[in-house]
């Protein structure tokens, strides 16, 4: 892409923090007015005509938070430009835009994310700590979610080597506060990487989130240690439906915190018991995973290039329960296109709640 006017930029970052808007919107509305400047000017009339009023974020929060990103140390990536993380642009549900502070030239790099419990066993920590030094120095950037535990433990073993962190707060906020100074090092040697504005403290809706940048920038996902219903599991369920290598490190059967592990490698991940097993696996990754674990979900419904012109009806069709778009589209008998326009109208107008794995519901 060519570089970005400052004026486009900033519009930009003012269409994503408008009410209602996300990655897909986002990007419906970038093509189909082709920049943010022309589709903050036409978000009223979209709304309305799915039934809702809007204002966009008011420039002055805007300029405010452009402020706190510069005080900080930290610069925009776009979903766009050529310092973007190319794997993580590849999701359809990838941030379109995220803070960074560090090298950002390190998510170009083979990359594997390692993740698994805050509370790790004494052994799993050593493991982590093993498994990224070895990978690290087999030239592989090791991305995580600095959080206690495994998170914490492979982010140190890789600094020399290269790797990445992923917070769900701000730019400007350390979380766990403990991890300050492990944070400080990341950005200083690696590259750190955050989706919410800065100042936003971490809540429990944003870690998934994150988990699926993780996910995204790793051609492979590597879980140590993990309970059955963990941020570790969403995590590489993503990276399953991400179409990447998911890879966990069996445990006892005794060990609750091995469970889920040793249900992921039930499910189709690949058993790992090595370094050395991890870098067979990832070298010359083409995009064809050997694991067979994958989520049971629709597909992400394509994005036409073209909305068109004429939104369909299809508020009749929706209810509460998520529903995927391509069977809206079936039901509909109308254009893909169309669809999505009315699927966009509802959304910027606060009625229509998007979903993972392409799906859509009305707001409760």
């Amino acid at each position: 892409m060519t570089a970005l006017s400052q004026e486009e930029a900033f519009a930009r970052i003012r269409l994503l923090r408008s009410p209602n808007i996300g990655p897909v919107s986002y990007r419906q509305l970038l093509r189909r007015f082709g920049d943010a400047q022309a589709a903050l000017t036409a978000l009223p009339d979209l709304a309305g005509r799915g039934g809702g009023q809007y204002r966009a974020a008011p420039e002055a929060r805007v300029a405010n938070e452009v402020a706190a990103v510069r005080a900080s140390g930290a610069r925009y990536l776009f979903h766009d430009g050529l310092d973007y993380p190319s794997l993580l642009a590849e999701l359809d549900s990838a941030p379109p835009i995220l803070t960074c502070r560090g090298d950002a030239a390190l998510a170009a790099r083979p990359c594997v994310a390692i993740v698994g419990a805050r509370n790790a066993s004494a052994a799993a920590v050593k493991l982590a700590r093993q498994f990224s030094g070895e990978l690290a120095e087999a030239g592989f950037v090791i991305a995580s979610g600095l959080a206690r535990g495994i998170d914490g433990a492979a982010h140190r073993a890789a600094l020399a080597g290269g790797t990445i962190g992923v917070i769900a707060s701000g730019i400007d906020i350390a979380y766990p506060p403990e991890h300050l100074e492990l944070q400080e090092e990341v950005a200083a040697k690696g590259l750190l990487l955050a989706e919410q504005p800065p100042g936003t403290e971490p809540l429990a809706r944003h870690f998934p989130s994150r988990n699926r940048i993780i996910a995204g920038l790793a051609a492979g996902t590597l879980v140590v240690e993990a309970a059955p219903k963990s941020g570790s599991l969403i995590t590489a369920r993503l990276a399953g439906e991400a179409g990447r290598e998911v890879m966990a490190v069996p445990g006892s059967p005794l060990e609750p915190r091995s469970q889920g592990c040793n249900q992921l490698i039930r499910e189709g991940a690949m058993l790992v018991q090595s370094a050395a097993d991890v870098i067979e696996l990832l070298s010359g990754f083409d995009g064809k995973p050997r694991s067979t674990f994958r989520e049971n979900a629709a597909e992400f419904e394509p994005i036409p290039d073209d909305l068109g012109d004429a939104p369909a009806d299809v508020t009749a069709l929706l209810t509460t329960a998520p529903v995927a778009v391509d069977e809206l589209i079936r039901q509909s008998g109308d254009s893909a296109a169309s669809v999505q326009l009315a699927l966009l109208e509802l959304e910027l107008a606060g009625r229509l709640v998007r979903h993972a794995a392409g799906r859509v519901s009305l707001v409760v």
